[in-house]
């Protein structure tokens, strides 16, 4: 599991997953998006500028980031 500090209110989901190492850029992370392999809060979801907050939980390829 990841812990990821928030410093700010929220974090759009595509920053995320490159901030923490999980996809190699901006586009990549759009696709994985797309293409429904993110899950937010446990949903599937596909919104790419997703605002993600404290206490959210991102799963990914079997990563789990939670946003402390």
């Amino acid at each position: 599991m990841i812990k990821f500090k928030l410093e700010g209110e929220f974090i759009p989901l595509i920053q995320l997953l490159k901030a923490t190492a999980l996809v190699q850029s901006g586009g990549e992370a759009q696709t994985v998006v797309e293409d429904g392999l993110v899950k937010y809060n446990g949903t599937v979801d596909y919104r790419k500028r997703l605002k993600v907050r404290v206490g959210d939980v991102i799963d990914f390829m079997g990563q789990k980031i939670t946003v402390i």
